[in-house]
């Protein structure tokens, strides 16, 4: 009788636990990948709201941004998760770069420093995620130093990864070569301005996270 009654609250509390416990999904990649742009139209499918700006300046997101308890349905299946945006990850950032797009010093050198620290917080958050979306410009050499350390810390983590290989609607896209570079992972080819392949991508984030 004790041994049952021990078991039924374990069993309590465990759910209660599960019910609690919100499944982390964060969006990694360069900067001006197109992360915010996937986020944007996850949200809007699903919440009817964005995530946050975007803009043709790298390091448009600083900060890392949640969406919470969003609900995604695809074939009677329903999954729910906190969305993590998260800034751009670069191996070097100097605010020079931000002058070619006309941007005043002071602020040139503000990005940076945001920027900067967007990135620290960025790789902190990994600990805490349950799975990844690795959102890659497929227009620009997959082997880059940036690319092959997110996957290497992903790696590490052993956490559950889908690359993304984002602006198929561009002529110099090249999903082949993507494919090549991360063959250990799914890939998809998609268009998160466009839309292009999102009913395979909600496909594709099931069997991520079952």
């Amino acid at each position: 009788m004790i041994i049952r009654l021990r078991n039924f609250i374990t069993n309590v509390f465990y759910r209660i636990f599960q019910q609690r416990r919100s499944l982390k999904l964060g969006i990694y990649g360069p900067p001006n990948a197109g992360k915010t742009t996937l986020a944007n139209r996850i949200c809007k499918d699903w919440l009817g709201e964005e995530m946050g700006a975007v803009s043709r300046i790298p390091h448009e997101t600083r900060t890392v941004q949640v969406k919470e308890k969003i609900k995604v349905k695809h074939k009677r299946k329903e999954l729910t998760f906190n969305l993590v945006d998260t800034p751009g990850i670069a191996t070097k950032i100097d605010y020079e770069d931000f002058l070619k797009y006309r941007l005043p010093s002071k602020e040139a050198k503000k990005r940076a420093k945001e920027a900067t620290k967007g990135v620290i917080e960025a790789i902190k958050w990994l600990d805490g995620m349950d799975a990844v979306l690795v959102v890659l410009d497929a227009t620009q050499n997959p082997y880059s130093q940036v690319n092959l350390t997110i996957i290497g810390n992903l790696a590490a983590r052993n956490i559950p990864v889908l690359v993304l290989a984002n602006k198929i609607d561009l002529r110099k896209a090249n999903i082949k070569k993507v494919e090549n570079a991360f063959p250990q992972y799914e890939v998809l080819g998609i268009s998160a301005e466009r839309g292009h392949n999102i009913e395979e991508f909600y496909e594709s984030l099931f069997r991520l996270v079952k």
